[in-house]
């Protein structure tokens, strides 16, 4: 079973995160089939980049997203809609 989710990058105190295909039972900083985007939550504001093709492309094939990663492309598409 294939999961959408962070994997944690940056030095201590200041996270980056990359948004990764993976499967359910792998560590959260282990192997992962893809990258579909990154979060950093450190720049003002926050940016978030998500690969939309490649994050519907993998959800049509059964990847389920974490609540976390729902919540940055929930924020991304409200922020596209803002300065659109």
């Amino acid at each position: 079973m294939l999961s959408i989710r962070l994997t944690r990058l940056g030095a201590k105190k200041r996270p980056f995160y990359r948004i990764v295909v993976t499967e359910r039972d792998a560590k959260r900083d282990g192997r992962f089939v893809e990258i579909v985007g990154h979060f950093d939550p450190i720049a003002q504001p926050p940016v978030i980049k998500i690969d939309r093709e490649r994050y519907d492309y993998w959800v049509g094939n059964g990847a389920k997203p974490t609540d976390s990663v729902r919540r940055c492309l929930k924020t991304q598409e409200r922020t596209a809609r803002a300065t659109a």
